[in-house]
Order: structure tokens, then C-alpha cells, then sequence
């Protein structure tokens, strides 16, 4: 519900009183389950969190070889930012992360797994004469994290005019292929 009400009026106006009348309960009850703002944007951030460490796990439970597992990890990330539009402006929502410093350590953590996991299968990738080796693999795992995050917020500040999660495995198909990946 917070998630929806950050996309339609933006993370940074999102106020207590606008939850409250979103769900229906006095802002009082807001503060009896939160007792503060920053609070309830942590709790916010350990959905997400929780939403997608599933999705980047049942990813990677049903593909394979690596370069497919990095196809996958890249489409559930899409897919939860599309069922999520608000996430990418959390993200990047210089009120919420300058003053929520538990807020930003939350994201800061998801973004590190998602590199981590990327970068675990470039490695294997690259182990299996996949991808070029000759590319760092922590590099490779920037530059497709930058890919997400850059076309999640297009589609996010923008009209919404493409499928995300079809112009994402299009643009990473165009990094696989010069990763030397034939058929991207």
C-alpha cells in the first residue's frame, strides 16, 4: 500500500498522514505500528528486501548454464521493479536516504547482494569459456547493475511505454554479445 501510494505521489511526499488515509486508520495508528516515519520506511525496505531475495533465488533455481542465470537474475529484478514502480525512486530519493541512514543501509545491502550475485555468475561464466575472460567480473556486474537502475528509472519517470522487463533482456542480449556471449 506504501509502495503504491510513493508511485503515485512520490516517495518524498509520502507523509504519515497520507498512510493513514491511504489504509484507512487514524495517523495515530500509524505510530502505534511505527513510531517513527523512518521507521516505517525501514519496515518498507525489509518487505522489499524479502521480496526480492525470492525472486533472485527462485531465478536462479530454474536456470541454467550462468549465462542464462544472468539472464534470469536481470528479468526477476525487472519484473519487481515493474510490480513495484516505486522501488527505483526509493532508491534514489535523496530526502528518504539522507535522513534515513538504516534506510539507506538497507538498500545499500539489496544493491550489494544483486552485484554479488551477478558478479558470482560472471565468474561462472567465464569459467565456462561463456563470457569473456579478459573482462573483470565485478565490472561486468557493475554494468548490468547500471543497466537496471538506469532503465528502471526511465520507465519509472517516464510514460511507461515499453514492457521493462522486455527492453532489459533486449539491452542485456546487447551487453552478452560483446561480452563475447553469440546469440546474446
Amino acid at each position: 500500500m506504501i509502495l503504491d501510494l510513493a508511485d503515485r505521489i512520490g516517495p518524498d511526499r509520502v507523509t504519515t498522514g497520507a498512510v493513514a488515509a491511504e489504509v484507512g486508520v487514524t495517523q495515530a495508528a500509524i505510530f502505534r505500528h511505527f513510531p517513527t516515519k523512518a521507521e516505517m520506511w525501514v519496515a518498507v525496505a525489509d518487505h522489499i528486501a524479502g521480496l526480492l531475495t525470492a525472486a533472485w533465488a527462485e531465478a536462479l533455481k530454474e536456470a541454467n548454464p550462468p549465462v542464462d542465470r544472468l539472464k534470469a537474475l536481470v528479468g526477476a529484478q525487472l519484473d519487481q521493479i515493474t510490480a513495484h514502480p516505486a522501488l527505483p525512486m526509493l532508491l534514489f530519493s535523496r530526502e528518504l536516504n539522507v535522513e534515513n541512514a538504516a534506510l539507506r543501509a538497507a538498500f545499500r545491502d539489496r544493491l550489494a547482494a544483486l552485484h554479488g550475485l551477478l558478479m558470482q555468475e560472471v565468474i561462472a561464466g567465464q569459467r565456462d569459456n561463456a563470457l569473456l575472460k579478459d573482462v573483470a567480473a565485478g565490472d561486468v556486474a557493475v554494468l548490468l547493475t547500471s543497466l537496471i537502475q538506469g532503465l528502471a528509472i526511465r520507465w519509472s519517470l517516464g510514460a511507461r511505454d515499453f514492457v521493462l522487463r522486455d527492453e532489459g533482456l533486449r539491452l542485456l542480449a546487447v551487453q552478452l554479445r560483446l561480452l563475447g556471449v553469440r546469440g546474446g
